[in-house]
């Protein structure tokens, strides 16, 4: 499996805003915070051309509430990956079997949470680690993977050491 990497678009942003509006409108909980995570969100990173969405509930155990109007906007509810990650429900939407959406629903202020803003934040505001980032995502989208796990499993080193670095 190839994965494409693309230049920055801008209208990834707003592809963002359309789910979020959504998503907002779909999920009945007042303390509901939806953020952009991954490369999409980071102003001049290229990236999978995926929108990553963090739906943070203030109370987890409400999550499998949500399921069925998350379900009703398009996207389906992944949820194998719960056996190593409790704490987050997993949707992804596809449109003509093309992958274009990811919602990651945790708890907010959880570790998860916190380690996937902090990343983006540093992303945004340090351009030489963004810079250096999309390099590795270049080197990396020029091998053969056996899936999009493993693809992200190669970036783990350098996302862990960013992490490191931030705190």
């Amino acid at each position: 499996m190839k994965i494409h990497i693309e230049k920055y678009n801008p209208n990834w942003i707003t592809q963002f805003f359309k789910e979020y509006n959504q998503l907002l409108d779909s999920i009945d909980e007042s303390d509901v915070v939806i953020e952009h995570i991954g490369s999409t969100s980071v102003n001049g990173l290229g990236a999978k051309p995926v929108i990553d969405i963090m739906i943070g509930l203030k109370d987890f155990s409400t999550a499998d509430n949500h399921i069925n109007n998350i379900e009703s906007l398009g996207y389906n509810y992944i949820s194998k990956y719960e056996d190593i990650m409790p704490y987050r429900k997993f949707f992804i939407k596809e449109i003509n079997e093309k992958r274009t959406h990811h919602i990651h629903m945790v708890e907010v202020d959880s570790d998860y949470w916190d380690r996937h803003i902090r990343f983006r934040d540093y992303l945004r505001s340090h351009k030489t680690v963004r810079d250096n980032y999309f390099e590795l995502k270049i080197s990396l989208s020029k091998k053969e993977w056996n899936d999009g796990d493993e693809y992200a499993k190669a970036k783990t080193d350098f996302i862990r050491a960013i992490e490191t670095e931030i705190g």
